[in-house]
């Protein structure tokens, strides 16, 4: 398991706000860095991973638990 510096909830946002939180808890940490995002809905699962490595950050990895709930892992990527 990989060490998380910072954990956001947005199972209850909509998009764009879905995105939106998770930039800028990804805006305050540093480069390396790795952020857990619990999200959950088709909408969020699609964008918020794609989203995100748009702007330069690492997915590591996006597990479905069984509740549908999903958790995504990014590791932060260096500002460009």
């Amino acid at each position: 398991m990989q060490d998380v510096a910072r954990e956001i909830d947005i199972t209850k946002d909509l998009c764009p706000m879905t995105f939106v939180r998770t930039r800028l808890a990804l805006d305050r940490m540093a480069p390396g860095e790795i952020l857990r995002v619990r999200l959950k809905g088709d909408e969020p699962l699609r964008n918020v991973p794609r989203s995100a490595q748009e702007q330069g950050h690492e997915v590591l990895s996006l597990v479905t638990e069984s509740d549908g709930v999903s958790v995504l892992l990014l590791r932060r990527g260096t500002p460009g």
